[in-house]
C-alpha cells in the first residue's frame, strides 16, 4: 500500500486515479462477444462456458427442480441469515414506494405522475470465485417491491455445471422467475438482445468486473438501459485520530478480498493512523483465505495524509468513492459534509460489510467515480414515471392564451391551433 504525504491539490487527480487496463483493448474483446452473442445466440454462450467456465453445458436454463433442492444443500444458520437480510432490505426499500401525488397547478389544470413497473428485468450476478447471493437480495428485492412481472437471473455455473445453492435459494425467496447459466459479457449479451433460450429484457441490472461493465456500456449505446457502470468494488475510509486502526484495516481488507482489480483508499489526517493501520493490516491479511487476491488490490490501493480534515473532506468528494467509510467519534458533522459518494458508513462501529450484507441499504452502487451523478440501486431504479394531466373546460379557458402566446413565439402554429379550436368551440 502506498502512503502519500502532504501532496499539492494539483496532484490529486493521478493520485485518486483507479487501476484500468486499455480501454480500447477492451471494448474491442468485448464487442466481439456481444456480436457473436447477437449472431448465434445460445451457441455462442455454450461455447463461451466452455471456454471462459471450464464447462459443457447442455442447457443454460436452471430447473424448477434444481431450485428447489437447492434449499437442502444450505445450512439452516445461513437460511437464517438470508432472511433476515431480506426482512431488513424490504423494510428499507418498501419505504421507496412512491405515492400517487395529483396536483392542480392552476384551476382546472391538473397533474400528477405514476410510477409503473418494468415489464422484464435482467439481473446479473457474479460468480466465480465468490458467489455474490448477497447481490440477488439487492436486485431481487426492489424487483420484486416495483411488481416486475418477469425477472431474469444470469450468473456464471461451476465446473460441473451448476448454480451455487444459496443463489438458487435467494433467487426462489425473492421472486425470481428465470434462472441462466451464463456469465461475463456474454450473459449482457443475452438479456440485451435475446438468444434461443433467453428473451431480451427492458433493463439490465448488477455489479461485475471490467469486462461486464464494458459490456453493460457497449449495449447502452445501442439503446438498451442498464442500472449504471459499476465495475471493480472500492473503499475509500476517512479516518481522523478518535479512529481504531484495527477496524479501518478490516475494512480496507473487506474490499480488497473482491478480486484484483479493487482499490481501497485511506484519507487522513493522522500519520500515526496510517502506521499502526499498516501494520495491523499485514497481520489480518495473514489470515485471510483471498490473502492472494487481496494483496494485489493492495497494490493498487493508497493511504494519502493529508494537512486538515477540511481538505481530507475535499479530497474524499473528488474521489466519489462507491463505498465511503467515515471513521471518526465525529462521524455526523463529516457525513453532512459528503457530497459525492454511493454509500455512507458512520463511525467506527459501522462496517462496509453491513451494507453489503444486511443492514439494509442496497450494494449495487456507481464506482470509478460515477457516484458523482449516479445513484445506487432502489426502488425508483425498477419503474418508469409516467406523467398524466387532464384539463378541463374552465382549465383550457385559464390556461390557453398562456400556451398560444409561447406556442405562436415559437413559430408552432399547429401547436397554437390545438387550443384555439378548443376555445372556440366554448
Amino acid at each position: 500500500m502506498q502512503i502519500i504525504r502532504y501532496p499539492s491539490k494539483y496532484n490529486w487527480a493521478g493520485i485518486l486515479q483507479r487501476p484500468t487496463i486499455d480501454n480500447g483493448m477492451l471494448r474491442k474483446q468485448v464487442g466481439k462477444i456481444i456480436a457473436d452473442v447477437r449472431k448465434t445466440g445460445d451457441r455462442s454462450l455454450k461455447r463461451y462456458s466452455k471456454k471462459f467456465d471450464g464447462v459443457d453445458l447442455k442447457k443454460l436454463a436452471v430447473g424448477q427442480k434444481e431450485i428447489l433442492a437447492a434449499e437442502k444443500n444450505i445450512s439452516d444458520s445461513l437460511k437464517l441469515a438470508i432472511n433476515i437480510a431480506i426482512q431488513n432490505i424490504k423494510r428499507f426499500h418498501s419505504i421507496q414506494v412512491e405515492e400517487i401525488k395529483k396536483i392542480e397547478t392552476m384551476d382546472g389544470v391538473e397533474c400528477w405522475r405514476r410510477p409503473t413497473p418494468m415489464r422484464r428485468v435482467g439481473l446479473y450476478i457474479p460468480g466465480g470465485s465468490a458467489p455474490l447471493f448477497s447481490s440477488v437480495l439487492m436486485l431481487g428485492i426492489p424487483a420484486q417491491i416495483a411488481e416486475c412481472s418477469e425477472v431474469v437471473l444470469c450468473t456464471p455455473p461451476a465446473k460441473d455445471g451448476s448454480i451455487h445453492p444459496a443463489i438458487l435459494y435467494a433467487a426462489q425467496k425473492v421472486g425470481v422467475t428465470e434462472i441462466y447459466r451464463s456469465g461475463g459479457a456474454q450473459a449482457i449479451a443475452a438479456m440485451a438482445y435475446g438468444t434461443g433460450s433467453i428473451k431480451k429484457v427492458d433493463k439490465i441490472f448488477g455489479p461485475g468486473n471490467q469486462y461486464v461493465t464494458a459490456a453493460k456500456q457497449l449495449v447502452q449505446m445501442d439503446g438498451i438501459a442498464i442500472d449504471m457502470p459499476a465495475g471493480p468494488s472500492e473503499v475509500c475510509v476517512l479516518a481522523d485520530n478518535t479512529a481504531n486502526p484495527e477496524f479501518v484495516a478490516a475494512d480496507l481488507l473487506s474490499q480488497a478480498e473482491h478480486g484484483p482489480d479493487s482499490q481501497v483508499l485511506l484519507v487522513t489526517n493522522d500519520e500515526t493512523l496510517i502506521e499502526k493501520t499498516i501494520k495491523s493490516l499485514n497481520a489480518q491479511l495473514a489470515l485471510l483465505e483471498r490473502k492472494e487476491i487481496a494483496l494485489k488490490a493492495l497494490d493498487n490501493s493508497k493511504a494519502v495524509l493529508i494537512n486538515s480534515m477540511d481538505d481530507a473532506m475535499e479530497l474524499v468528494n473528488e474521489y466519489a468513492a462507491e463505498h465511503l467509510i467515515i471513521a471518526s467519534n465525529n462521524a455526523q458533522h463529516y457525513g453532512a459534509k459528503v457530497i459525492n459518494a454511493g454509500s455512507v458508513f458512520l463511525g467506527n462501529f459501522t462496517p462496509e460489510s453491513a451494507g453489503d450484507y444486511a443492514s439494509g441499504t442496497n450494494h449495487t452502487l456507481p464506482t470509478n467515480g460515477y457516484a458523482r451523478a449516479y445513484s445506487g440501486v432502489s426502488v425508483d431504479s425498477f419503474v418508469k414515471k409516467i406523467t398524466f394531466q387532464q384539463i378541463s373546460k374552465t382549465g383550457i379557458q385559464q390556461i390557453g392564451k398562456t400556451i398560444i402566446a409561447m406556442a405562436e413565439a415559437e413559430g408552432l402554429d399547429a401547436h397554437a391551433n390545438a387550443v384555439k379550436i378548443r376555445l372556440n368551440q366554448l
